[in-house]
């Protein structure tokens, strides 16, 4: 009996981290998107997947795009972007849909 109670305090912690640390706010806006030139398509399976500003914990730094291969059964690359809250800026990561 005590296990289970064990294991679910072990689950409970773990949700809670993760529910914490899912939004991480800073208070610096991020800078301008950077133009980049995209360079020939590999092939025609291969979707621009494009670069965008992430935080490193002091300052912005800029993660160059990329030409990738979408898993099967998603074509759509959706792009990472701040959201401005009340709190700061929050980072929403790109994905497949």
């Amino acid at each position: 009996m005590w296990r289970k109670g064990l294991l679910g305090l072990v689950f409970a912690g773990a949700l809670m981290f993760t529910a914490v640390a899912a939004d991480v706010f800073v208070s610096v806006a991020p800078p301008r998107v950077i133009v980049e030139h995209r360079g020939p398509r590999p092939s025609r399976r291969h979707v621009w997947v494009s670069g965008y500003h992430n935080w490193d914990g002091q300052r912005h730094v800029w993660v160059a795009g990329r030409w990738d291969v979408p898993p099967e059964g998603r074509t759509r690359w959706v792009a990472h972007r701040w959201v401005h809250h009340r709190q700061g800026w929050v980072m929403v990561e790109g994905h497949w849909q």
